[in-house]
């Protein structure tokens, strides 16, 4: 199946030259040329891979991509922007952003970032869809739902996606890199602190005491551990 892109970029000129590769690669791709716009096209299209200027008119990317994470929205999102601060980057992971290109790029390397991302899509949507337990724990991986003693507990995209991967690493260390990049795609050291905002979540959530968890622990200077 072909993957659908949206593409939200403000420079018209470079938004021609990227759709003409994607599209030359064998996307289906549709552009829009300001936040808002994008955000209505976003909410229209469930694009299979959303990619996000981040100075934009209207709405910038990081306005548009919390509208959407606020409502549901779980699709892939590549950030392109000339920022290249560690702070900004931060941000964009911390509203489940799945890459973030710094202006001016290489085309090879955004197309193979992209291509990262689709994979690491389709290969999650081709995993096991068999429902867990643990604890007062239930996840379901095909409905994208966890309940907790029977009630709904509301997770981000990016924290659901973090559990399932320490769930299916049960009993196996996972440094911050190795979840970087199975939940992520990314390696950067400088933002594995937004796998530990995401624990953070998953304990406050999860766990009875997130002083104390059962489930997801620590190993010092290392990463986690999941034990069911």
């Amino acid at each position: 199946m072909t993957a659908r892109i949206l593409l939200v970029e403000d420079n018209e000129d470079l938004a021609a030259g990227i759709r003409h590769n994607l599209e030359l690669e064998g996307y289906e791709v549709r552009w829009a040329g300001d936040g808002p716009s994008g955000l209505a096209a976003a909410r229209a299209e469930a694009p299979d891979l959303l990619i996000l200027d981040v100075m934009m008119p209207g709405l910038d990317g990081f306005q548009v991509l919390h509208a959407l994470r606020q409502e549901g929205f779980d699709r892939p999102v590549l950030f392109l922007t000339a920022r290249g601060e560690e702070a900004d980057k931060v941000r964009g992971f911390r509203l489940d952003a799945n890459q973030y290109v710094t202006k001016p790029f290489g085309l090879l390397e955004l197309l193979e970032r992209i291509r990262s991302i689709l994979r690491a899509s389709t290969n999650g949507a081709g995993e096991s869809n068999r429902a867990s337990k643990f604890g007062v724990i239930e996840v379901d991986p095909a409905a994208r739902t966890v309940h907790r003693a029977g009630s709904e507990v509301s997770l981000t995209p990016k924290a659901f996606d973090l559990l399932l991967a320490l769930i299916a690493n049960e009993g196996r260390v996972m440094s911050r890199q190795d979840l970087l990049m199975d939940v992520w795609g990314h390696r950067a050291a400088v933002v594995t602190r937004t796998v530990d905002s995401h624990v953070s979540e998953l304990r406050q959530k999860l766990e009875n005491d997130p002083a104390r968890p059962e489930h997801i622990h620590t190993v010092w200077k290392i990463g986690y551990r999941f034990e069911s």
